[in-house]
């Protein structure tokens, strides 16, 4: 176990298998490199906190959740940056954007974050599905489904 420094929870122990290596970063955040993932305290979501600099942090979640048709479909250069995982380590999530102005809570499944669990290194590729957005309204979406 290790304690790290987190924007949304202050100090907390964390397993080092929760420790994830994005190699390139994340979009906009390539300097960083060293995250951990966590779960947040409310679900579906999960929280990337970089360890680089603790003001730097995403809320995740699985696509799956609420677009079960959801398909990754990536570049293979982006399989091999993490290991070419096999599909049981494959770990997917899109980045949530949760607006302060209170409108829609959206994910963006055009960039997902993918993770191969058993080496624990991470990319945000492109999606080459032309279906995938940046913003899918998560709550309508879910809505869709019932």
């Amino acid at each position: 176990m290790m304690t790290i420094e987190t924007k949304a929870y202050g100090k907390i122990p964390i397993d080092e298998r929760q420790l994830i290596d994005f190699p390139s970063g994340l979009y906009g955040f390539e300097s960083h490199t060293r995250y951990a993932l966590l779960d947040a305290h409310q679900k579906p979501f999960y929280w990337l906190q970089s360890l680089d600099d603790v003001q730097v942090a995403f809320v995740l979640i699985n696509p799956y959740v609420f677009r079960p048709d959801f398909v990754l479909e990536i570049p293979d250069e982006d399989y091999q940056e993490i290991g070419e995982p096999e599909e049981d380590d494959v770990l997917v999530f899109a980045v949530v954007t949760i607006p302060t102005d209170g409108s829609e809570i959206t994910a963006n499944l055009q960039g997902p974050v993918v993770i191969n669990r058993s080496r624990r290194l991470g990319r945000q590729a492109i999606s080459l599905d032309p279906r995938w957005q940046t913003k899918h309204a998560i709550v309508e979406e879910m809505a869709r489904r019932e």
